[in-house]
């Protein structure tokens, strides 16, 4: 269905408008540009940031078209269009809604606290070879997530698959609205997304409005208020459960290795299927699956063995370290239109590497023949500026073949039948000094190709959650006036993260600044394509040739560094210059006295080589509420100093509140705040660590088990006794990892299997030995993890003596750091 700009116009509410250009892509994100000329992007104004300022760069980018809720000066902008409406989120939902009645297709709408995700993609796996189907991508089921998905059904589609999420009460009707499901599943009510809800009651009654039209609704009636509220809807259901109650009976689970044997009992038949998983969660989605399934007449044969073959749901894009400093995204899970757009959108935040090289699959769905389906593809990778395709599989091998005929400027194209043919003509030499996207079906085997390029390193590594640190630089963002900026602390490495990825994370989430302590460190995120602007917190004078090379801004501490600074400026024949100025107002570790800044401020006013960008001091104890007197101390004598200096005649950036003071003291918020720890889980003052989520998991692997009696002992000194007839696992990891000797002799314990496990014995430089006696089914190659949801590093931390500071950042260099993205 094609969409003009004047219909658009008629539909969200705008004053009409005789501009007739097709809009194909719906645009909310400044950082997700492209197809500009079919682009219609919405101006969405959120707690802190305004789409609205984001439209010149838009403009530049070729972007034509806009639906704005603030009035803009048209005449800057020839050639764009410009919709006005009063509240452009409501617009975008009319514009999905609208859309949605234009197409008559059953559509599944899937709500609940967990499972939805699993539930919308293993119901694609059963169905996708018979139906044309559009869903979700991902987890896209909020208040903008959901028009999104819905903007992409078109006249191929012949099944809808739909979550929805909700997060507080009012949000349902919306959603439902856009989605209008004629079958409803509900998966399990958990305490997932409660706290805007009054009660579960509450939240059940929420997520019911999304079947407020559907003609069947499929939920687990052993849960009695779930059976009560959807007998009481009078709606067609299906309720499933032990209970005798229910429609369709669980009978049986029996479960084995590495399968599950599930047994429904229908009115009047018995059916049973096996699943490749044991856990219930899994149990209870699959059989969703299957109810649905059948629903829509699925064929009894084919759905059992569809039901025996579903694959694991991998919900992470992993960023790894490849050969010949290579980067690799790897997705090599799934191949469809819907993911392979999230996963481009993932390659383009990837900062490091200018050349990009996708390795594709046959992309197994029928939504689009092959003639359609593979040109798509194509002219997607172009506008993703994909400068290497390396295609796998009968399918696009084909297909490409006939698209290279006629087609110019297309990415380099490689072409193989098969993985196996890949691997056989493989050549390290051929990758270098770029980011690799390798996105494949499931069928493919596309791990091989992973680990062919994957760099290799022990098995010990450091997971990095990027989803997580989004989240948590968001809710310190949301303790800060819409004016008040963030300066993002990436020195050590990041907090022992990884400075380049992380950095480029926070540059992707529009971060005003970042801070490092060292030039060497600004070097090198200007090489990885950082663009941010950078203050150098410790610069030397040895480094001021790096720093104006790299056009990072050092921080004056001194009159002694300001004097040699300006001399090197003089020299180059440089003017203004960005600096930062530092004030000592009480850590006593550098900056200039107050009493100086009287002097100093004299000697900037008259100098032409210097621009002060900000003037800041550091509080020395903002966590501590026992402290506050003499914090409050140091920001009266910050002022002071900062009012001494605004004799310089211009405006400067004013900070002084760390991670610590951005929760507890607020009015010390200024123009900019300096975000350190907190990006990475870790409130520094212990009191709002409920809002944070942990970005780093440290985890190694069992190498070996040994039964030891009591009296034999462990490791080094022959220190670590054992009392008792012992299973002890040596793990692959040691202080030269960075895990603290002091961690030996039981103070420190590790996590296997859902048990802690206490360390035995001294801690060697590779390895440590635990005690894992009594932890069932515990084998070598088993999973560890050091440190991460299961054990916060503040504890690790509180165990060795020391504080996360310390343990993050003496994670070894040679630990594998991996990142990646859940949503």
């Amino acid at each position: 269905m094609k969409h003009t700009l004047d219909h658009i116009a008629g539909v969200i509410g705008s004053p009409s408008t005789a501009d007739k250009r097709v809009i194909e892509q719906l645009l909310l994100d400044s950082r997700k540009v492209y197809a500009t000329a079919t682009a219609l992007f919405f101006a969405l104004k959120g707690p802190r940031r305004d789409g609205h300022q984001f439209i010149p760069e838009l403009y530049k980018k070729g972007i034509r078209s806009f639906v704005i809720s603030t009035p803009v000066d048209a005449a800057a902008y020839p050639q764009a269009a410009f919709l006005l409406v009063d509240d452009t989120q409501i617009a975008l939902q009319r514009l999905a809604t609208y859309h949605r009645e234009a197409f008559n297709i059953p559509v599944i709408g899937i709500t609940g606290s967990n499972g939805k995700t699993v539930v919308k993609e293993w119901l694609y796996q059963l169905l996708h070879s018979r139906f044309n189907i559009v869903r979700s991508p991902k987890s896209y089921n909020s208040q903008i997530g959901v028009p999104l998905s819905v903007w992409q059904i078109n006249e191929h589609h012949n099944l809808g698959l739909f979550e929805a999420g909700i997060s507080q009460p009012g949000e349902m009707q919306k959603l439902e609205a856009m989605i209008r499901p004629d079958i409803g599943l509900l998966t399990n009510i958990g305490e997932a997304h409660s706290e805007g809800f009054a009660g579960r009651s509450q939240k059940l009654k929420e997520k019911m409005l999304l079947f407020a039209h559907s003609s069947l609704i499929i939920a687990n009636g052993d849960d009695e208020g779930v059976a009560d509220v959807i007998n009481a809807s009078g709606k067609r259901k299906i309720l499933w459960g032990k209970k005798e109650a229910n429609d369709v009976l669980l009978t049986g689970i029996k479960k084995e290795k590495n399968t599950t044997e599930i047994s429904l009992k229908f009115p009047g038949e018995e059916m049973v299927f096996s699943i490749p998983f044991t856990d219930d969660a899994s149990i209870e989605n699959a059989v969703h699956c299957f109810l649905v399934s059948m629903e829509l007449g699925e064929d009894s044969q084919t759905l059992v063995r569809g039901m025996r073959s579903l694959q694991p749901v991998n919900m992470r894009l992993e960023l790894k370290k490849g050969i010949n400093h290579c980067t690799i995204i790897n997705d090599s899970y799934s191949a469809d239109l819907d993911s392979l757009e999230i996963a481009l959108n993932f390659l383009d935040q990837q900062t490091n590497n200018s050349k990009k090289t996708v390795i594709l699959s046959d992309f197994l769905q029928s939504a689009a023949d092959d003639g359609n389906l593979y040109p798509f593809i194509i002219d997607t990778l172009k506008k993703h500026r994909v400068t290497r395709l390396i295609g796998i599989g009968e399918h696009i091998s084909a297909a490409l073949q006939r698209i290279a005929v006629n087609e110019t400027e297309l990415p380099v194209i490689e072409l193989y039948a098969s993985t196996a043919d890949y691997i056989r003509q493989f050549l390290s030499l051929q990758f270098k000094e770029e980011t690799i996207l390798i996105k494949g079906a499931r069928v493919f085997g596309f791990e091989q190709i992973v680990q062919l390029l994957e760099q290799k390193v022990h098995q010990t590594v450091l997971e990095i959650n990027l989803d997580a640190l989004v989240s948590n630089v968001k809710a310190y963002q949301q303790q800060l006036k819409p004016s008040t900026r963030i300066m993002a602390m990436v020195k050590a490495f990041a907090y022992g993260s990884g400075g380049a990825e992380i950095a480029g994370i926070l540059q992707y989430h529009k971060i005003d600044y970042l801070g490092v302590a060292y030039a060497d460190e600004g070097v090198e995120l200007r090489k990885s394509g950082i663009t941010l602007p950078i203050m150098v917190m410790n610069p030397e004078v040895t480094a001021f040739e790096s720093i104006v090379e790299h056009n990072l801004e050092p921080d004056i501490y001194s009159f002694a560094m300001l004097h040699a600074f300006q001399g090197f400026l003089e020299n180059e024949g440089l003017q203004q210059y960005p600096v930062h100025i530092e004030i000592e107002t009480g850590m006593n570790r550098l900056g200039f006295a107050v009493d100086d800044t009287e002097r100093l401020a004299d000697i900037l006013a008259a100098s032409p080589l210097l621009k002060v960008q900000s003037v800041f001091s550091h509080l020395a104890a903002s966590e501590d509420p026992g402290e506050d007197a003499y914090t409050m101390g140091q920001y009266a004598r910050y002022q002071q100093a900062a009012a001494n200096l605004s004799r310089i005649g211009y405006p400067f950036l004013r900070h002084i509140s760390n991670t610590g003071a951005i929760f507890r003291l607020p009015e010390l918020q200024l123009d900019m705040v300096r975000l350190g720890i907190g990006m990475y889980g870790v409130d520094s003052a212990a009191v709002h660590q409920s809002w944070l989520q942990p970005v780093t998991t440290l985890k190694t692997t069992i190498a070996q088990l040994k039964q030891l009696k009591a009296g034999e002992t462990v490791s080094y000194n022959r220190r670590g006794v054992i009392e008792r007839d012992s299973l002890i696992a040596t793990v692959r990891i040691g202080y030269a990892d960075g895990y603290s000797r002091k961690l030996g002799y039981g103070t420190g314990k590790m996590h296997v299997r859902g048990h802690d496990a206490p360390v035995v014995g001294t801690i060697c430089m590779d390895m440590t030995m635990i005690d894992v006696t009594g932890i069932p089914g515990v084998q070598e190659g088993d999973e560890v993890i050091i440190f991460g949801k299961e054990i916060p590093v503040q504890q690790l931390a509180t165990w060795a003596g020391t504080i996360p500071y310390e343990i993050l950042t003496g994670i070894s260099q040679r630990v594998k750091r991996v990142y990646f993205e859940e949503s």
